[in-house]
Parts: structure tokens; C-alpha cells; sequence
């Protein structure tokens, strides 16, 4: 997982830069960030009603900070661990 994907995407929808989110999107390896940020894009772009507008951007802030919360997790436990004991 790469960390810097997440942390782009949460910059991206907070400063409202949809095109550099769209790049994120074809770019990033993460399918499950890549699907939340095509579900969100589509919905904001074509839904008229904003709840589901709502809904689409919470998912994936919701998404993001579990993803990171993993990769900081998986990222202390490869720290912890010691070689040489």
C-alpha cells in the first residue's frame, strides 16, 4: 500500500481538485481507492440529488482513513520487528 496515494486523495477532494483526483484515480494500485474515487467523481458530476453526493464523499474519506490507519499499522509493525533477536 502506498501511503501517499491516501494522503493526495484527501488533499485533492478537500482543496476540490477533481482533475488532479481523476489522474490519482488511473494512477493509484489501490482498486478500492480508485473504485471510491470513480463513485464519487461520477456522483458529483452527474447526480442532481446531493445526498447521494454526500453519501459517494463520505464513503470514500471513510475509505481513506481506514486505509491509512492500516498502512500505518502494517508500517509499525515492520518497524517493531527485529531481525536480529
Amino acid at each position: 500500500m502506498n501511503t501517499i496515494d491516501y494522503d493526495r486523495a484527501l488533499y485533492y477532494t478537500n482543496r476540490s481538485q477533481w482533475d488532479n483526483l481523476l489522474i490519482l484515480m488511473v494512477r493509484t494500485e489501490d482498486d478500492f481507492l480508485s473504485k471510491k474515487i470513480e463513485h464519487f467523481l461520477h456522483a458529483y458530476n452527474f447526480e442532481r440529488n446531493y445526498r447521494v453526493i454526500q453519501e459517494e464523499l463520505y464513503s470514500l474519506l471513510r475509505y481513506i482513513d481506514h486505509a491509512s490507519e492500516l498502512s500505518e499499522h502494517n508500517l509499525n509493525d515492520f518497524v517493531a520487528v527485529d531481525p536480529l533477536t
